[in-house]
């Protein structure tokens, strides 16, 4: 019953939020919330909705298997950001871009384009939906103390709530209801690291020593080139994933082009940029602590790594404060991942396929269709089931974002103009050889491509480009 209360009243304060903030709506508060968002509201905000509830659960779970190195791709984050703020934000400040998709319809043409908003859609819609799938599961899972409510009506109740709190302002809303949730996700990471600490009779200075000595704590591979944590493997993919996840993707420079100018949203990505490193180590910190914990209370460790936190706390071995706390931060740290991908997912489908930005009625049908291809994704998604989401996240992003990297490179760094008939053809058909050639150099060299995918995914699309481009 307390998780209960605990949702109803968060959902209350963040409705409220939204309606105050949002009561003059329209098309413009909606794409751009009227390009009047104080970058340090924004960059606060980011951190939330770059985590999402799947980091929440599934990163403290990283270091059963791979230690504390996940850390190498976020120090190549750090320098994908400072990328994204020096070269790609002049470029979208400089054609005032709603969506930054129509950049490639400035540089190539409609089909390109098209093609470019297409994969955007694409991977974002299956991307977001994962994520949403695995917090949905663990909020069923934090309410059976009360009630036995089936999982499809999880899915239905919270994404109807995030049509709710975003269907009249869209982005002008997220940039303030993204802020209260960021600072709910890290409020209930502190607290439950201190009770983690506590249980295992230390204070927090002790708590990060014990981390520190820890055989978990390992951060850099360097002696491994074959192994997917390699450290240039990781570093650079680091690099790229922030370039495509953040610099390519609608949903987060969406919320960096509410700035009102340029410099405004480049102190927002630095910021955010930065910030980034220490709370992923507090979410690795917090998995070592959890094994120590486990060991100290003489109980099995999971086999899933996303089981790792909410085993714990949903068995009550951590009581009824950190059971609060952990819904708390599930539920912030989903929601404000997914109410901006389906703002995004909206906004590109209105102004890049159908060319409607300024026709209101047609941005709420949109919106609604949106609401329910999230419904049919997340759904598809628990039937269908997954190891370690977070993985399968990453590895969509390889495949679905290699030819937006490509296209883009192309488009900035050539002035060579492909024959644009062939542009779609060329888009699908690399992530297609992109998984061809992994299976083949898997089976004959036993080597596992990794993250690395992605940059090799991008220059095919390059180099196709080039095949079939004139000056």
């Amino acid at each position: 019953m307390l998780v209960l209360i605990t949702v109803i009243l968060y959902f209350s304060v963040l409705l409220l939020l939204s309606h105050l903030v949002g009561r003059r709506g329209g098309n413009a508060a909606f794409f751009t919330g009227n390009r009047q968002s104080p970058w340090p509201l924004v960059a606060f905000g980011m951190i939330g909705a770059s985590i999402s509830g799947l980091t929440f659960i599934g990163v403290p779970g990283w270091v059963m298997s791979i230690d504390m190195t996940y850390l190498q791709m976020c120090l190549g984050f750090v320098l994908g950001y400072v990328i994204v703020a020096f070269v790609l934000l002049p470029l979208y400040y400089k054609y005032r871009l709603t969506s930054i998709y129509t950049y490639l319809d400035h540089r190539f043409g409609a089909v390109s384009y098209k093609t470019g908003s297409s994969f955007f859609i694409l991977s974002k819609l299956l991307g977001a939906a994962a994520k949403f799938y695995v917090v949905c599961r663990i909020l069923q899972l934090c309410l059976a103390d009360s009630f036995s409510v089936p999982y499809v009506v999880i899915v239905l109740v919270a994404l109807f709530l995030i049509w709710l709190y975003t269907r009249r302002s869209g982005i002008r809303s997220l940039v303030w209801t993204d802020f209260l949730q960021t600072l709910c996700l890290i409020v209930a990471l502190i607290l439950l690291l201190l009770k983690v600490s506590n249980m295992l009779h230390m204070d927090f200075s002790e708590a990060m020593t014990a981390v520190w000595n820890d055989s978990h704590s390992r951060i850099f591979e360097f002696s491994d080139f074959a192994s997917k944590q390699n450290f240039w493997k990781q570093f650079l993919s680091g690099i790229f994933i922030v370039i495509v996840m953040t610099g390519l993707d609608q949903d987060m420079m969406q919320k960096n082009l509410t700035c009102k100018d340029l410099r405004s949203a480049q102190k927002d990505m630095c910021s955010y940029g930065v910030l980034f490193v220490p709370v992923n180590f507090l979410f690795l910190a917090l998995g070592v602590l959890l094994l120590m914990l486990y060991q100290q209370q003489g109980m099995p460790i999971p086999e899933k790594g996303d089981d790792l936190l909410a085993g714990i706390v949903l068995d009550g071995t951590m009581g009824s404060a950190c059971l609060i706390f952990f819904t708390i931060g599930v539920i912030a740290s989903a929601f404000s991942s997914a109410d901006s991908a389906m703002t995004a997912l909206t906004t590109s489908f209105c102004i890049d396929i159908l060319g409607k930005e300024r026709d209101e009625k047609m941005r709420k049908r949109v919106h609604v269709g949106m609401l329910l291809a999230f419904v049919i994704v997340t759904l598809a998604f628990n039937a269908i089931g997954s190891g370690s989401v977070m993985d399968l996240i990453y590895t969509l992003v390889s495949y679905t974002y290699g030819p937006l990297l490509g296209l883009f490179a192309f488009g900035m760094f050539t002035k060579w103009q492909p024959r644009e008939k062939y542009v779609p053809y060329i888009a699908i058909a690399s992530p297609l050889i992109c998984y061809v050639i992994d299976v083949a150099v898997l089976q004959l060299t036993g080597y596992k491509f990794g993250y690395e995918m992605l940059m090799f995914n991008g220059l095919l699309t390059f180099i196709g480009l080039l095949i079939v481009s004139k000056r």
